[in-house]
């Protein structure tokens, strides 16, 4: 059995994190997305309203499992069974941030390797953070995350 992880912050999840989950879910038998948690990170959503509202837009795909998870990601990943970590690229500046993690993680657990899916073109731009700078100066977020996120994002800038 092919077991993936793909981790990340989903702090909204977009249209793109969406993306690289559906074509993730055709490479991999089972895919957890893994909603990291750093106390560290400002964010507009908890750890727990996050895993809520993407397990609310990933429900549809069957061999995907949304989990929190504040461990290393290459030691959950070995607490699952899963051998590879999955990652999405968006420009040359996320190729060269991701190329030192995979070094580094390779480095821990030589056994757990890195797959990365180039974004569809039209959310290269596409980044949480500008739909949470967007949606703070009141723009409209519509065309970058599903109606679910959009509620739940008025509901948090009230």
């Amino acid at each position: 059995m092919r077991i993936g992880f793909y981790p990340g912050s989903f702090d909204p999840i977009t249209y793109g994190h969406i993306d690289i989950v559906n074509r993730g879910a055709k490479l991999f038998d089972k895919l957890y997305v893994a909603i990291s948690c750093n106390p560290n990170k400002k964010m507009m959503f908890t750890d727990q309203e996050r895993l809520e509202i993407v397990s609310e837009v990933l429900k549809n795909i069957p061999n995907v499992e949304v989990i929190k998870s504040d461990i290393l990601t290459v030691e959950h990943c070995k607490l699952l069974g899963a051998t590879h970590i999955l990652r999405g690229l968006r420009a040359v500046t996320d190729y060269d941030y991701e190329f030192q993690l995979t070094n580094f993680n390779r480095q821990i657990s030589g056994d757990i390797d890195t797959v990365f899916l180039m974004t569809e073109g039209k959310y290269s731009f596409l980044s949480s953070s500008s739909v949470r700078e967007l949606a703070a100066f009141k723009g409209d977020v519509t065309p970058f995350v599903p109606k679910i996120v959009q509620d739940a994002i008025q509901k948090k800038l009230k």
